[in-house]
Protein backbone atom coordinates (compact mmCIF):
# COMPACT_ATOMS: atom_id res chain seq x y z
CA UNK A 1 0.00 0.00 0.00
CA UNK A 2 1.33 3.49 -1.05
CA UNK A 3 2.44 5.54 2.15
CA UNK A 4 0.09 9.01 2.38
CA UNK A 5 -0.98 11.74 4.47
CA UNK A 6 -4.57 10.19 4.19
CA UNK A 7 -3.10 7.53 6.42
CA UNK A 8 -3.47 8.35 9.84
CA UNK A 9 -0.24 5.78 10.66
CA UNK A 10 1.55 7.14 7.68
CA UNK A 11 0.93 11.10 9.02
CA UNK A 12 1.81 10.06 12.39
CA UNK A 13 4.94 8.06 11.66
CA UNK A 14 5.91 11.09 9.93
CA UNK A 15 5.31 13.60 12.40
CA UNK A 16 6.72 11.01 15.33
CA UNK A 17 10.13 11.37 13.19
CA UNK A 18 9.79 15.22 12.60
CA UNK A 19 9.63 15.14 16.65
CA UNK A 20 13.24 13.46 16.50
CA UNK A 21 14.57 16.23 14.16
CA UNK A 22 16.83 19.11 16.22
CA UNK A 23 17.87 22.07 14.96
CA UNK A 24 21.48 20.87 14.97
CA UNK A 25 20.84 17.50 13.58
CA UNK A 26 23.25 16.83 10.50
CA UNK A 27 22.20 16.94 6.98
CA UNK A 28 23.38 13.33 4.93
CA UNK A 29 23.21 15.31 1.82
CA UNK A 30 21.84 18.89 0.45
CA UNK A 31 22.82 21.97 1.87
CA UNK A 32 19.86 23.09 4.03
CA UNK A 33 20.12 23.34 7.64
CA UNK A 34 17.35 21.06 9.89
CA UNK A 35 15.82 24.44 10.41
CA UNK A 36 15.81 25.51 7.04
CA UNK A 37 14.30 22.61 6.25
CA UNK A 38 11.41 22.70 8.33
CA UNK A 39 10.77 26.25 7.29
CA UNK A 40 10.97 24.66 3.48
CA UNK A 41 8.39 22.48 4.22
CA UNK A 42 6.23 25.00 5.83
CA UNK A 43 6.28 26.70 2.57
CA UNK A 44 5.70 23.08 0.44
CA UNK A 45 2.57 22.92 2.52
CA UNK A 46 1.60 26.62 2.11
CA UNK A 47 1.98 25.95 -1.82
CA UNK A 48 -0.34 22.69 -1.58
CA UNK A 49 -2.83 24.41 0.73
CA UNK A 50 -3.31 27.37 -1.89
CA UNK A 51 -1.81 29.62 0.30
CA UNK A 52 1.59 30.55 -1.76
CA UNK A 53 2.48 30.78 -5.11
CA UNK A 54 5.67 29.74 -6.90
CA UNK A 55 6.92 29.73 -10.37
CA UNK A 56 5.76 26.96 -12.55
CA UNK A 57 8.96 24.87 -14.09
CA UNK A 58 6.26 22.22 -15.89
CA UNK A 59 7.04 20.56 -19.39
CA UNK A 60 5.43 17.76 -20.66
CA UNK A 61 8.38 15.37 -19.39
CA UNK A 62 7.55 16.32 -15.80
CA UNK A 63 3.62 16.48 -15.71
CA UNK A 64 3.53 12.96 -16.85
CA UNK A 65 6.88 10.65 -16.10
CA UNK A 66 8.50 12.35 -13.89
CA UNK A 67 5.09 13.04 -11.87
CA UNK A 68 4.32 9.33 -12.22
CA UNK A 69 7.85 8.00 -10.94
CA UNK A 70 7.78 10.05 -8.05
CA UNK A 71 4.19 9.25 -7.15
CA UNK A 72 4.07 5.94 -7.79
CA UNK A 73 7.64 4.50 -8.56
CA UNK A 74 8.29 2.34 -5.22
CA UNK A 75 11.42 3.81 -4.57
CA UNK A 76 12.50 6.87 -2.42
CA UNK A 77 13.13 10.14 -3.50
CA UNK A 78 16.78 10.33 -4.25
CA UNK A 79 19.31 13.14 -2.74
CA UNK A 80 19.49 16.31 -5.60
CA UNK A 81 16.16 17.23 -6.68
CA UNK A 82 15.83 20.88 -7.15
CA UNK A 83 12.98 23.39 -6.24
CA UNK A 84 11.32 26.55 -6.99
CA UNK A 85 13.43 29.78 -6.08
CA UNK A 86 10.86 31.39 -3.86
CA UNK A 87 10.95 28.39 -1.43
CA UNK A 88 14.63 27.77 -1.79
CA UNK A 89 16.05 28.20 1.61
CA UNK A 90 19.51 27.80 -0.06
CA UNK A 91 19.15 30.68 -2.66
CA UNK A 92 17.16 33.02 0.15
CA UNK A 93 13.80 32.74 -0.88
CA UNK A 94 11.18 31.42 1.62
CA UNK A 95 10.88 31.82 5.05
CA UNK A 96 13.44 32.15 7.20
CA UNK A 97 14.16 29.82 10.52
CA UNK A 98 12.69 32.14 13.88
CA UNK A 99 12.29 29.71 16.66
CA UNK A 100 13.16 26.43 15.75
CA UNK A 101 10.31 24.61 18.22
CA UNK A 102 7.88 26.72 17.04
CA UNK A 103 8.49 26.45 13.33
CA UNK A 104 8.56 22.62 14.36
CA UNK A 105 4.78 23.25 15.68
CA UNK A 106 3.82 25.02 12.32
CA UNK A 107 4.86 22.28 10.24
CA UNK A 108 2.90 20.07 12.81
CA UNK A 109 0.28 21.75 12.15
CA UNK A 110 -0.08 22.16 8.15
CA UNK A 111 0.83 18.99 8.46
CA UNK A 112 -2.49 17.94 9.95
CA UNK A 113 -4.44 20.49 7.68
CA UNK A 114 -2.56 19.00 4.70
CA UNK A 115 -3.89 15.58 5.67
CA UNK A 116 -7.47 16.71 6.35
CA UNK A 117 -7.57 18.70 2.95
CA UNK A 118 -10.12 16.69 0.20
CA UNK A 119 -10.82 20.20 -1.96
CA UNK A 120 -7.82 20.75 -4.08
CA UNK A 121 -10.18 22.64 -6.98
CA UNK A 122 -7.44 24.85 -8.94
CA UNK A 123 -4.28 23.92 -7.31
CA UNK A 124 -1.42 22.79 -9.57
CA UNK A 125 2.14 21.58 -8.42
CA UNK A 126 4.57 23.96 -10.16
CA UNK A 127 6.66 21.49 -11.45
CA UNK A 128 3.93 18.31 -11.95
CA UNK A 129 0.79 20.39 -12.77
CA UNK A 130 -2.57 19.49 -11.94
CA UNK A 131 -3.08 16.48 -9.43
CA UNK A 132 -5.86 15.10 -7.54
CA UNK A 133 -6.38 14.80 -3.79
CA UNK A 134 -5.30 11.51 -3.35
CA UNK A 135 -1.78 12.97 -5.84
CA UNK A 136 -1.33 15.73 -3.07
CA UNK A 137 -1.78 13.98 -0.19
CA UNK A 138 0.92 11.23 -1.55
CA UNK A 139 3.22 14.04 -2.87
CA UNK A 140 2.53 15.56 1.09
CA UNK A 141 4.03 12.19 2.80
CA UNK A 142 6.96 11.67 -0.03
CA UNK A 143 8.19 15.78 0.34
CA UNK A 144 7.99 14.89 3.96
CA UNK A 145 10.10 11.74 3.91
CA UNK A 146 12.67 13.07 1.47
CA UNK A 147 13.61 15.43 3.93
CA UNK A 148 13.39 13.88 7.00
CA UNK A 149 15.77 11.19 5.79
CA UNK A 150 17.64 14.19 4.27
CA UNK A 151 18.40 14.60 8.28
CA UNK A 152 18.84 11.05 9.22
CA UNK A 153 15.13 10.90 11.04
Amino acid sequence: MERTLNQDQDKAELLRRLGLLRPDSPRRWGRMTAPQMVCHLIDSHKVALGELTVSPDMTLFTRTVMKWIALKAPLPWPPGIGTRPEIDQVLGGGTKPADFTADVAEIARLTERLAAERDFTGRTHPIFGAMSAADWLRWGYLHMDHHLRQFGV
